[in-house]
C-alpha cells in the first residue's frame, strides 16, 4: 500500500504536523550565511587600540610614582602641588583651545577653588579614615581597585562593561586608601588633588589629544622614574606594556582568521526586522 503523500515541508512550524519536530529538508541550509558583516582589523589598528590601555596604565603608574615620592618624602608636597596645579592649568587651556571664553574660565575657576578648599578641609578626616587597617591590606586593596579602574575605564569603545562612574570611584577610593599611609594630612591633601587631576580631568584631556607621541612621552617619564625606584618594578611595567601593545594585538590579528560565525533560519526572529509581506513566515 502506497504511503500517503505529505504536503511539502515549510518553515512554518504549525503547518508541519506530518513531520517530526526536528525534520528539515535540503532547502533549509540554502539561507546559511557565514561571517555576515565580519570586520577584520590590521595589526596597526589593534596596536592603536591597545595603546589607549597602555596610556591609562602609564597614567596610573605616574600617580603611583607620585605616591611613592610622597610616602618616602623624596619630594616635598608643596613642590608636587605646584607642579600639579601648573599642569592642570596648562591642560585646561590645551583642552579649551579656540573655544576658550572668559565666563567659562571664571566658572571653572570657582569649581576648582571649591574642590581645593573642601579637599583641604576634609583631608585630616580622610588621612585617618583607615588607620586601623594594616598597610599590606591597604596596598592590596589599592591594587584591586586600580585594576577595576582600568577594567571599567572608557577607552572609546562602546561596550556594556564600560562605566565611567565605577572607574572614577575606584580610582578615587584607591587614592584615599593610599593617602592614609602618608605622614601628614597635607601630604594626603596633595595626593588627593593629584588623583582628582589625573583620574577626573586627565581622561578628558587625553581623549582629545591622544596620539602615539603622547604615549611615548608618558612611557618615557614612567621608565625614567621607575629605573630610579626599582629595577624589578621597571621590568614589570615594561613587560606589561609589551604584553598589552605587542603580544595581544599580534594574537588578535592571528586568531581573527579563524572566526566562523554562521547565520541562518535557525536564528531567533527579530520582529522589528520582519517585512509586512513576510511577517507570517515565522522561523521554526
Amino acid at each position: 500500500m502506497d504511503k500517503p503523500i505529505r504536503k511539502p515541508w515549510c518553515k512554518n512550524l504549525y503547518e508541519n504536523s506530518e513531520y517530526e519536530d526536528n525534520y528539515t529538508d535540503p532547502t533549509f541550509l540554502q539561507d546559511l550565511k557565514t561571517n555576515v558583516n565580519l570586520q577584520t582589523y590590521t595589526f596597526q589598528e589593534t596596536f592603536l587600540g591597545a595603546a589607549r590601555l597602555s596610556q591609562q596604565i602609564s597614567n596610573v603608574t605616574i600617580f603611583l610614582i607620585v605616591f611613592h615620592y610622597l610616602y618616602t618624602d623624596g619630594v616635598s608636597p608643596q613642590n608636587i602641588l605646584i607642579k600639579a596645579m601648573v599642569g592642570t592649568i596648562v591642560g585646561y587651556f590645551i583642552y579649551a583651545g579656540k573655544n576658550l571664553r572668559i565666563n567659562h574660565v571664571v566658572e571653572d575657576s570657582k569649581t576648582a577653588l571649591a574642590v581645593l578648599i573642601f579637599g583641604y578641609i576634609f583631608s585630616p578626616l580622610l588621612h585617618t579614615l583607615t588607620d586601623s587597617v594594616s598597610t599590606d591590606t591597604i596596598f592590596s586593596m589599592t591594587f584591586l581597585v586600580l585594576l577595576l579602574h582600568l577594567i571599567f575605564f572608557d577607552y572609546g569603545v562602546s561596550a556594556a562593561i564600560v562605566s565611567k562612574a565605577i572607574s572614577l570611584n575606584a580610582a578615587i577610593f584607591g587614592a584615599i586608601c593610599l593617602a592614609s599611609r602618608l605622614s601628614s594630612s597635607f601630604h594626603a591633601f596633595v595626593l588627593l588633588e593629584v588623583a582628582a587631576a589625573y583620574f577626573a580631568l586627565g581622561p578628558i584631556l587625553v581623549g582629545k589629544v591622544f596620539c602615539l607621541p603622547v604615549l611615548f612621552g608618558t612611557v618615557s617619564v614612567c621608565c625614567y622614574f621607575l629605573l630610579h625606584i626599582s629595577s624589578t618594578i621597571f621590568w614589570t611595567y615594561v613587560s606589561t606594556l609589551a604584553f598589552v601593545n605587542g603580544f595581544c594585538p599580534f594574537l588578535f590579528v592571528r586568531l581573527q582568521q579563524h572566526k566562523n560565525n554562521i547565520n541562518g533560519p535557525w536564528d531567533e526572529a527579530i520582529v522589528g526586522d520582519l517585512k509586512p509581506e513576510s511577517s507570517s513566515n515565522i522561523v521554526s
